[in-house]
């Protein structure tokens, strides 16, 4: 498992994230569509090897680069890798899980929020 720790110090932080999947292209191997931005953090590393990965929320249209607050951490159970979720506004719980539902939903996926304990053990699950 990738250490939780590391991305719990991006909570609240500003980050800038390079747009891979912008939203609706398709997952190249999966093929389902993206219906965020999603990137990942330039010069990271997280547990897959790559660059940490993170959603980006509240821009409609496809993009290239993006710079935001880092608003909640998704931790993984049942993988390698933790994600971030970014945006320049504020969203519920409920419109976060929603949000990253379409592919959080095949994890055993927890939200940490900026305004949760820091502890693993009381993070809610995605759905």
């Amino acid at each position: 498992m990738d250490q939780l720790d590391k991305y719990l110090l991006y909570l609240g932080k500003t980050v800038d994230v390079t747009i891979d999947r912008p939203r609706f292209s398709k997952h190249p191997e999966l093929g389902f569509e993206y219906p965020v931005n999603y990137g990942y953090l330039p010069g990271t590393l997280a547990g897959d090897g790559s660059e940490i990965d993170a959603y980006v929320l509240g821009v409609e249209e496809p993009m290239v680069t993006f710079s935001g607050r880092c608003i909640a951490v998704i931790e993984r159970r049942d993988d390698d890798e933790n994600k971030l979720v970014v945006a320049n506004q504020a969203y519920s719980r409920s419109e976060i899980a929603a949000a990253v539902d379409f592919v959080e939903a095949h994890y055993d996926s927890h939200l940490i929020l900026e305004s949760d304990p820091v502890s693993s053990d009381t993070s809610e699950p995605c759905r």
